[in-house]
């Protein structure tokens, strides 16, 4: 099969799955409105294909629209056998992977069309932090159905896959040529789009790694896989890479193997999935460069916290929490960025957000400070104040309310120069990881050595963390 391949819909389903394990349900059904003469018109499946099978021996159910029949429109019956996926899925808990493409609401059977799109929301709604919810945009996915798209955990798009809600030509200022914000680049830029794969082959393989990496429901644990890797390999190249936190992250993974998610989005935060001795953890990191596959920084960026890497960060570690799936973090964060003003009239919302995120989760939580943890900054990130179980510090890190010389310059502000100095020398000390870890706030001062074994063990020891949170409906925050 060429790497460059278009699939039809019941091809990209026989790709996506094991093979010959696909079971199709619902293969007879097909419209029955009759306006516009629509009766004529003929429509197998009802322009979508449904059923389940297995990834890697791992049940799912999915859906794939066929934009071949009525343009994979959504329609009354269309949406009833998406439902139906859902309701069956939801009764198994087994994840659900939609295969997106579709012009849209089938005008001709109008209100019945966007009862049936409100239909499948609702059953996503239901579905949230039950069963995994994947998509995959391969054509066309606008308007009210690229909402029902985002309410997937995970969006997977080709590139030439068009997501939006409005078209570019029908936004005041823009057309398509000047800006296509309905191109997967873009939404991958913007965050709504979590991979982007060449083509299909490459988006559907993607998904396969995916699913092979979460659990099946909320109340499974994913599969582990059999390490071969050393548990108690050194990680010397770890300090040649820590600026980049995805490339840090897998130095430390089984394998080398990091599977990142919304990776164009919000690059100065990293998130994605690793195995340690075969159990599946999820990693948040704060980056400062990003690191070509030549060894060369391609991009520099501040040790700080943004909007958009809070929002990327506190999203992902609801998922991981929604499904018991582990969190580390690589921090190395001393402050918030203050480059804009418009950055300044969300960062305490999506600080509050991140907050609350890591405050709540109940999975096992390690930290690694790998360099500065100053301020809120460091509090948000997983610190042992909002519940982290194992804070570890490299060699050097620094971990305290604020940069010395800034410190210096308010605890002497009256005095003069000898006295501010003097001042700085102590805070530095008071600043240091080894201060901190007299103090309980730090677990361990490790070497980049041996960074892999330490957090392979921790997370082991706590394999069997239960921890309780006040009965209620759910947080507000």
């Amino acid at each position: 099969m060429s790497n460059f391949s278009k699939l039809s819909a019941r091809d990209r389903i026989n790709t996506l799955l094991d093979d010959n394990s696909f079971v199709e349900i619902g293969a007879l059904v097909t419209k029955r409105n009759t306006d516009f003469n629509l009766q004529t018109k003929a429509a197998p499946s009802d322009g979508v294909i449904t059923g389940y099978g297995v990834i890697n021996g791992a049940p799912v159910y999915v859906y794939a629209q066929d934009a071949s029949v009525l343009a994979g429109t959504i329609g009354e019956m269309h949406a009833k056998k998406i439902a139906n996926v859902y309701d069956l899925a939801m009764k198994c808990g087994t994840p659900v992977i939609g295969l997106i493409d579709c012009a849209g609401l089938r005008l001709e059977e109008a209100t019945d069309a966007l009862e049936g799109l409100g239909e499948i929301m609702n059953r996503q709604a239901l579905a949230s932090g039950f069963v995994p919810q994947i998509a995959a945009v391969f054509g066309k996915c606008g308007g009210g159905l690229s909402v029902s798209a985002n309410m997937n955990d995970f969006v997977f798009a080709t590139e030439e896959g068009k997501l939006f809600v409005n078209l570019p030509n029908t936004i005041k200022g823009n057309n398509e040529s000047k800006c296509d914000s309905s191109s997967a680049a873009f939404k991958a830029e913007c965050g709504e789009i979590d991979y982007v794969g060449k083509d299909d082959v490459d988006v559907l393989n993607a998904i396969r790694e995916l699913v092979s990496l979460i659990p099946s429901c909320n109340e499974d644990e994913a599969v582990a896989a059999e390490s071969t890797d050393d548990l108690n390999r050194e990680t010397p190249e770890l300090g040649d890479v820590i600026a980049d936190a995805a490339k840090a992250a897998a130095v430390i993974a089984d394998d080398n193997a990091f599977f990142e998610v919304k990776k164009e989005f919000a690059k100065n935060m990293v998130t994605g999935f690793i195995k340690l001795d075969g159990a599946t953890i999820g990693v948040v990191a704060n980056r400062t460069a990003l690191i070509g596959e030549d060894g060369k920084t391609a991009e520099k960026f501040d040790p700080v916290l943004t909007v958009n890497g809070m929002r990327k960060a506190f999203t992902f570690v609801n998922f991981c929490d929604s499904f018991n799936i582990p969190v580390l973090t690589l921090t190395n964060a001393e402050g918030f960025c203050n480059c804009c003003l418009d950055g300044e009239k969300r960062m305490a919302t999506a600080a509050a957000k991140l907050t609350s995120a890591f405050a709540n989760a109940t999975v096992p939580k390690v930290n690694l400070i790998t360099g500065k943890a100053i301020g809120s900054a460091y509090t948000i990130m997983n610190s042992k104040a909002l519940g982290a179980d194992m804070v570890f510090a490299l060699e050097g890190a620094e971990v305290g309310p604020m940069k010395a010389e800034l410190a210096a310059q308010i605890v002497a502000a009256d005095g003069d120069k000898n006295a501010k100095a003097s001042a700085e020398e102590t805070i530095k000390a008071q600043i240091s990881a080894e201060a901190a870890a007299k103090r309980g706030y730090v677990d361990a001062i490790i070497t980049a050595d041996s960074a892999r074994k330490n957090i392979v063990y921790a997370f082991e020891m706590l394999y069997l963390k239960d921890e309780g949170r006040p009965d209620r409906k759910h947080g507000t925050i």
